[in-house]
């Protein structure tokens, strides 16, 4: 006796809603590990990412994030620095030694950076 159609929808629609998230997370860890745009100091939180999503400074160098996504509230958590949750204005950051620093959003999933220090 073939399944009912209605015992097939829950089963789908746990499927489908799996591999959703399995692709939005390894999109967003993919832009994170992205090759670094240079010289570059803005980063800005819009559409629920971070653009551009790495970027290589000089040790000293003051990094700026820009919350430009209108009333989305967002904030900026590294080791060693964190914004408030905000929906505009800026949260500066300055690296004084060379190494990567990764960060996230903790308010959204998958949403997360890097800043390469580079000596």
């Amino acid at each position: 006796m073939p399944p009912r159609p209605r015992r097939l929808v829950p089963l789908l629609l746990v499927l489908v809603f799996t591999l959703a998230a399995c692709q939005a997370g390894s999109a967003a860890s993919s832009a994170a590990d992205a090759p670094p745009v240079r010289g570059v100091t803005t980063v800005d939180a819009k559409d629920l990412k971070f653009l551009p999503p790495a970027i290589e400074v000089k040790p000293g160098t003051e990094v700026t994030w820009r919350f430009v996504d209108g009333s989305v509230p967002h904030n900026v958590k590294g080791d060693g620095f964190a914004s408030k949750t905000q929906s505009k204005g800026t949260f500066s950051h300055r690296f004084g030694q060379a190494g990567e620093y990764r960060y996230t959003c903790t308010l959204h999933a998958g949403m997360a950076g890097r800043v390469v220090v580079a000596g």
